[in-house]
């Protein structure tokens, strides 16, 4: 079966945020990913795959060309095979587990999708993102993250509704200014790990609620760290 006419401005529409929102729906590329996904929980509509891929799935498979799945992809080099899938609704109810990541308004793709593969490497299960950040479904944020994100609780909410429901957290904020990670003592019963925005840092809306000022002491020169390491090396710090 070829792709029809319908499909392809199905799959297409979804590499817009505003149809991602509207249809809840989003895109999965690659054999590694799309892997990922298909040993996951996610619920999959269907599969668009080459004659290349050696994959299987019991549900809808529409093989096309390697023309046809470059014009629906969002990838610049195609490789093999595109999913439809649909999105969550993510919860963590009341028992969630410890310790969490909470990232204010994260706008690069990269930078997110690198975020949750690195708590999915430290077996932190828990994110909770800003409504201002980046959508977790962007086919870039799904792409970096390597097939973590099927397996996390990625939560998008106010994060000072989400701090004043949770009162008992104990907030580890990341700063320019603040005590050296590395001498930091952290609490596991209720950590939380605070990133801010790659330009701006934490939103000063949000000071309030941070327990304890936290930063990675700088010995060069470089004038700051891209968030994504940043949070790699106090995941390190706060999980050993």
């Amino acid at each position: 079966m070829s792709l029809s006419i319908q499909q392809k401005k199905f799959v297409k529409s979804l590499h817009l945020k505003k149809n991602r929102t509207k249809l809840g729906f989003f895109l999965a590329e690659g054999e590694k990913i799309v892997e990922e996904l298909l040993n996951s929980d996610y619920e999959v509509l269907g599969l668009f795959a080459t004659a290349n891929w050696k994959g299987d799935f019991d549900g809808s498979v529409t093989q096309v060309s390697e023309q046809e799945l470059s014009a629906i992809s969002t990838l610049k080099t195609p490789n093999c095979v595109l999913a439809v899938a649909k999105q969550k609704r993510q919860q963590l109810g009341n028992n969630f587990s410890m310790p969490i990541i909470a990232l204010d308004t994260i706008q690069d793709p990269g930078n997110l999708g690198t975020i949750i593969r690195t708590a999915d490497w430290f077996g932190i299960q828990n994110i909770v993102c800003s409504e201002s950040c980046v959508d977790i479904y962007n086919p870039k944020v799904v792409q970096a993250t390597m097939g973590s994100i099927f397996r996390l609780n990625v939560l998008v909410t106010s994060l000072a509704d989400f701090f004043k429901e949770n009162n008992q957290l104990c907030v580890y904020g990341a700063l320019l200014e603040g005590e050296n990670c590395f001498a930091t003592r952290f609490q596991q019963s209720h950590l939380v790990l605070l990133m801010g925005n790659e330009g701006a840092g934490i939103s000063p809306k949000l000071f309030p609620y941070i327990t304890k000022k936290i930063t990675i002491p700088k010995l060069g020169h470089a004038e700051s760290l891209n968030v994504g390491i940043a949070t790699g090396i106090l995941c390190a710090e706060m999980t050993k």
